[in-house]
């Protein structure tokens, strides 16, 4: 375990959202949302005024952020940035893509069920399991 984590283990860890408007009402309704003292939340409501350059901007932040532990992302969102969401490798924070009311999940276009699916066949070919 040459390659340590640190997760943050204050009660400080926070979840980042990257949604439509309905899906981050209902995470923020859960006590997921946070407001920090320099007024940064760790949401960004998309909507169709919302440009990819802010989408990739905020994607950037709640990755660079040491207090998010997961980002969770509508998959129709990170399919805009999915250049940015695939070439993400780092562990924390955990990159979670979700669904919306009007766009429903595709496990194609998932950059972590196609990168377990990777090292599961790759791993059962080296150990001669097929």
């Amino acid at each position: 375990m040459a390659n340590k984590v640190n997760i943050p283990s204050k009660n400080s860890a926070l979840i980042a959202m990257i949604a439509d408007e309905d899906t981050v009402t209902g995470l923020l309704m859960a006590g997921v949302g946070n407001v920090d003292l320099r007024r940064k939340t760790n949401y960004l409501i998309v909507d169709s005024k919302t440009t990819i350059k802010q989408v990739e901007e905020a994607f950037k932040e709640f990755t660079a952020r040491e207090d998010i532990a997961i980002v969770l992302i509508s998959q129709y969102i990170a399919n805009m940035i999915r250049f940015l969401v695939d070439s993400y490798n780092k562990p924390v924070p955990a990159i979670l893509e979700i669904p919306s009311k009007d766009h429903p999940y595709d496990p194609a276009h998932d950059s972590v069920l196609s990168r377990v699916k990777y090292l599961f066949s790759a791993e059962s070919v080296a150990s001669g399991r097929r």
